[in-house]
């Protein structure tokens, strides 16, 4: 064979090897385009539009994954340290973090979206924006529209993507479609104006804004009542616009609206309050009936509470600040004891005895405060997709292996950790089982059936549990004047979305308990809803 023959054959196979390397790398470079695009940071949403004509309300609660009861303890517990009352440098951010990332790690969503923030805010470093955002895409991948929320701010803001302020609109339209409060409350404001102007970022679309802040406001979003106290306390035409004088009924409907704004945490409302019955803007078009100086200070003092602590609520705040004409009760001007009297109410938690899991040893230990239930996650594999107690089941074995595995306690596990591989009952040989699928199970509170919702602390007013328990049907009156707790069983699909301090109320004797939500919105037998007697104790303001 020839020199230029064999130079001619290798250039041959040189290019063959070349197009078969740059067809691998282009397939490489493909691949990696498909699965950059199939982030959820960069799902396809339609297009923002302030001129929608309709918008039906989704309750964010129904859609997010179930919580686990201890997660919710580290995560209320995390919320008690970052205390704005302590000076920032004096938090202890590493057990923020430690207890933030323990309640993520088993999927609690509301304390994954928190522990992006703290990335974010250098709590944690070296943990920054990457890590931020695939929490938040995580989270995105789990179905919680707060997530979708979050990411509209991302694009909003640059943080981890590309600044896009049309896409952070389509995030933000998606998180209000799936339920959001936040999200609800700022394109509601967004397209409360009587006129487009779409350089100063507002559009004319009264009637969707006015359901987005009613939807947002049931769901107790405080800020959400500023905005729709504005739009339901005036007369409206069908197009949202004015059609008419303002009359006392409005008023009174809009003054309604701003008090249970600042039950649900809203500054502003307070702020407005305030102003209007100490110093309004206009005399002959205030909303109050009359000045009032006293009410006027109170909700100043709450306004300073809630422009320190956006997370507190005052539930109670019929109870301490009522609006005309009901009377107020005296007070001697502590700040304290004003804040204190309006927050919810939880019970001081009582000794429990050990149980049977608590007594185990190793894994499958549990503590005595908690049971546990199965959830809907499954598993396939030899490892913990995420943190939690896990247990093996296999439903194509016979009934006496399915029996023999239900009699193994759930074990805890945390991500990534192998499982204990469980081996045939004694008879059936020692080789492991195959074709496991593992039941994920949550932590739920062992409190015999007692009615005491979770705050952090510093959130709510402890006290000593009336006794015995005092409850009542929703659609009956009872004959206790008291802070009182709507209550649903905790095997019930949305007790995590009814069983908040937040929802409860000062209820006069003989007075009809609140319908605190639209039946339409949480769907369920009003026979399954009772109140129970949180604290009957007359306001003592000093």
């Amino acid at each position: 064979m020839t020199l230029p023959l064999l130079r001619k054959i290798a250039y041959g196979l040189l290019t063959v090897v070349f197009l078969v390397c740059s067809f691998n790398a282009i397939s490489i470079v493909r691949d990696q385009y498909k699965a950059t695009q199939a982030l959820p940071r960069n799902e396809k949403l339609p297009l923002f539009n302030p001129h929608r004509s309709s918008f039906t309300c989704q309750i964010e609660a129904t859609k997010v994954p179930p919580i686990d009861a201890q997660a919710e303890l580290w995560f209320q517990e995390a919320k008690s340290l970052d205390d704005p009352d302590v000076w920032e440098e004096d938090r202890d951010y590493k057990k923020i973090v430690h207890l933030t990332r323990q309640a993520a790690e088993r999927l609690h969503w509301k304390a994954m979206l928190n522990l992006a923030s703290l990335y974010l805010e250098n709590k944690d470093p070296p943990h920054g924006e990457s890590e931020a955002l695939l929490l938040v895409e995580q989270a995105m991948q789990l179905g919680v529209p707060a997530a979708y929320d979050r990411m509209g701010t991302f694009y909003m803001n640059g943080t981890g993507v590309s600044r896009d302020i049309t896409k952070a609109h389509a995030f933000w339209q998606k998180a209000a479609e799936l339920g959001n409060p936040p999200a609800m409350a700022y394109l509601g404001d967004m397209i409360s104006a009587t006129w487009d102007s779409p350089n100063d970022g507002f559009w004319a679309n009264i009637p969707i804004a006015t359901k987005m802040l009613d939807c947002a406001l049931l769901q107790g979003y405080g800020p959400a009542a500023l905005t729709l106290a504005r739009l339901r306390g005036s007369p409206r035409a069908t197009d949202g616009k004015i059609s008419g004088e303002q009359t006392s009924e409005d008023k009174a409907l809009a003054l309604l609206i701003l008090q249970k704004g600042v039950k649900f945490g809203c500054n502003d409302c307070a702020r407005r309050l305030s102003v209007q019955f100490g110093n309004p803007h206009d005399l002959a078009d205030m909303l109050v009936p009359h000045l009032d100086q006293a009410r006027s200070e109170r909700y100043a003092v709450l306004h300073d509470a809630l422009d320190l602590n956006p997370l507190m609520r005052f539930p109670n705040l019929d109870k301490v600040l009522p609006l005309p004409p009901l009377p107020l009760s005296p007070w001697d001007g502590d700040k304290r004891t004003l804040i204190d009297a309006a927050k919810g109410v939880t019970n001081r938690p009582s000794e429990l005895k050990s149980s049977a899991a608590s007594r185990r040893q190793g894994r499958y230990y549990l503590d005595a405060t908690y049971d546990l239930i199965p959830s809907e996650d499954k598993a396939r594999g030899t490892e913990a997709p995420f943190a939690g107690y896990w247990q093996a089941t296999a439903p194509s074995e016979s009934a006496q292996v399915q029996t023999w595995l239900k009699d193994i306690p759930p074990g805890l596990y945390q991500p990534g950790e192998a499982f204990d591989l469980p081996r045939y009952p004694q008879g059936m040989g020692s080789r492991a089982i195959p074709e496991l699928t593992w039941q994920r199970f949550l932590t739920v509170r062992h409190d015999n059936g007692v009615v005491n919702p979770v705050a952090a602390t510093g959130m709510t007013r402890e006290v000593t549990r009336t006794q015995p328990q005092r409850s009542c049907n929703a659609l009956k009156t009872c004959s206790v004047t008291g802070t009182w707790q709507p209550w649903l069983s905790t095997e019930h699909p949305l007790h995590q979305v009814v069983n908040q301090p937040w929802r409860q109320a000062w209820v006069v004797a003989e007075q009809p308990f609140p319908q605190f939500v639209d039946g339409r919105y949480l769907p369920f037998d009003p026979d399954e809803l009772t109140w129970n007697l949180m604290d009957s104790a007359v306001p003592n303001l000093g």
